[in-house]
């Protein structure tokens, strides 16, 4: 997005720099990406890095407006309305796409957003190899509002752990060796120190829950939840622990937010750099189907998303208040690669720590995509395609 960086590092770059990059990657945690690593970090010019810091604002004005929890409470299936009193929601995450407006202007468009964890950790250790294998400027950062390594680290021992024995605080997946982030979870436990559990294996005794940790039953304490409540419709999930009971343990952040600050929340917003979004059962005025993207209230990582709507995609729908239709935006293909330019999707990682006022922004993550969908599990046979991380001018 910054020419002249830009060109700099893509006549640097070179194929035996990237793989011994991606090799580092391997050889520290020990394993494997789930997902494809870019070739690239993304340079973020100031006047864009502040319209979506802006636009996030706009967003946690109304998240903290003292009717939020009332409107979004029909957001939670019932089925997945978990007990014990939600606290703030300490994390958030939002996705802003590096689109075109209607004069060709660059500027952001936000495409969802989370009451959920995203890549916490692998981004620490992503920061700090693509910082040294990009050569990235001194007034370029990918952290925020002054953090650091040190500091971002300390921020998310204070929230996910707390005063708590670290072995008493377990990050909760589903069959997480299988899922595409399963890299971030070990490097999550090797900078917090807490292990991973997988759902099935959580043990319930009355209104605690324990989990096994060699040949020892351990006292869980707190959650930190990297679960999308939907997978535990799978067969092999049938068996887990009755989530609506309450248990005395503490989730961080709480489920129900995964569905307060979702999908659910877009219709609610009106800014410039928040696309117009429709709940399909309360459409009342014709649209150019053209248009617009038709996507699931209660899905994740693009799936089920219709990017070429028509009359009988809409007339398909049996549940059309767990549809939203959203108006398109133009990603702009802007990033200059060997062969096609490539599409950016930026998402930013918003903490609130117990006694803030506000959520604020901390780091990131980003995407790059020579497709119609942003996302790793898409664009299979491309390069300078992937997850990567952005570098904020300052």
């Amino acid at each position: 997005m910054i020419h002249s960086i830009r060109e700099k590092f893509n006549s640097n770059f070179t194929e035996k720099k990237y793989e011994d990059y991606i090799r580092r990657f391997e050889e520290i945690t020990n394993c494997k990406s789930g997902f494809r690593i870019a070739e690239t970090p993304i340079f973020i010019p100031k006047d864009f890095k502040i319209n979506m810091l802006d636009t996030c604002e706009h967003i946690i004005d109304f998240i903290l407006d003292k009717d939020f929890i009332s409107l979004t409470n029909q957001s939670i299936p019932s089925k997945y309305h978990i007990s014990n009193d939600e606290n703030d929601c300490e994390m958030m995450v939002f996705d802003f796409g590096v689109c075109k407006d209607d004069q060709g202007n660059i500027v952001p468009q936000l495409i969802e957003m989370q009451g959920f964890p995203s890549l916490y950790g692998f981004q620490i250790l992503n920061n700090s190899l693509t910082t040294d294998y990009a050569s990235i400027p001194d007034n370029f950062d990918s952290y925020l509002n002054g953090y650091n390594k040190e500091t971002y680290v300390q921020l998310l021992k204070e929230i996910i752990i707390g005063e708590n024995n670290p072995e008493n605080v377990i990050l909760l997946e589903a069959f997480p060796e299988k899922q595409k982030t399963f890299i971030d979870f070990k490097c999550t436990e090797s900078i917090l120190g807490i292990p991973t559990v997988c759902i099935s294996s959580i043990i319930a005794e009355n209104d605690s829950l324990f989990y096994n940790r060699n040949g020892s039953k351990i006292k869980i304490d707190k959650i930190f939840n990297r679960i999308i409540f939907d997978d535990l419709e799978q067969d092999q999930l049938k068996k887990y622990i009755d989530v609506n009971k309450k248990y005395q343990v503490e989730w961080i952040p709480h489920p129900n937010w995964f569905y307060r600050i979702s999908k659910y929340t877009l219709p609610y917003l009106q800014h410039p750099f928040i696309p117009e979004t429709y709940f399909l059962n309360e459409l009342k005025q014709p649209v150019n189907f053209d248009e617009f993207v038709l996507k699931p209230l209660f899905s994740y990582a693009g799936m089920g998303v219709i990017i070429d709507v028509t009359q009988d995609s809409i007339d398909s729908i049996s549940d059309p208040e767990n549809w939203i239709l959203q108006r398109k935006v133009e990603y702009a293909s802007i990033i200059d690669t060997p062969d096609e330019p490539a599409k950016a999707e930026i998402r930013l990682f918003y903490f609130r720590k117990k006694g803030w006022p506000r959520p604020i922004a901390v780091h990131n993550l980003a995407r790059l995509s020579k497709g119609k969908m942003i996302g790793t599990r898409y664009n299979q046979n491309q390069t300078w395609v992937g997850g990567t991380i952005a570098y904020f001018e300052k």
